[in-house]
């Protein structure tokens, strides 16, 4: 008889995903189309850069926080925005593995441009109505990930 080899049994871990978002509507409509998704994830949200920074960096009221497998960051958000936290992240050696994907309503040439020269991994304007957005995050959840190998660990 041909041995099959052993059989793995894989635990499915949740997907660990960070929000940064400063409409609530938005974080709302994320938080409604992963909870429709296949996938077992958690959702972690945050309000502006700096929050998100924090998180990033396990500053703060944020020591605990969990590594995201995947970051989800809109441009315009206060204190810090979009733009001045992935370069941040990306220039970051232990963060800039994490692949952020851009959720926003700009679709400016120059903003898409600069987030690409940042090293952002995905850029995608936000559609402005419910079913449209809701498609856009089980795309993004089924495309980074189920198919996308992601880096696991912290190095």
């Amino acid at each position: 008889s041909v041995s099959q080899g052993p059989t793995m049994i894989e635990k499915i871990e949740p997907i660990n995903i960070l929000l940064m978002e400063d409409s609530e509507g938005d974080v709302r409509l994320v938080q409604e189309a992963l909870k429709e998704g296949k996938l077992h994830n958690r959702l972690f949200v945050v309000r502006d850069g700096v929050e998100g920074m924090d998180f990033l960096q396990k500053r703060g009221k944020y020591q605990d926080a969990t590594r995201p497998d995947l970051i989800l960051l809109d441009l315009n958000m206060p204190k810090k925005d979009g733009r001045e936290v992935l370069g941040e992240i990306k220039q970051h050696e232990d963060l800039k593995r994490i692949p952020v994907v851009i959720l926003t309503t700009s679709s400016s040439e120059a903003d898409i441009l600069k987030t690409y020269n940042l090293h952002a991994n995905c850029y995608i304007v936000k559609p402005l109505n419910l079913d449209e957005f809701i498609r856009v995050v089980r795309s993004i959840e089924s495309f980074w990930l189920s198919i996308v190998k992601l880096p696991t660990g912290e190095k």
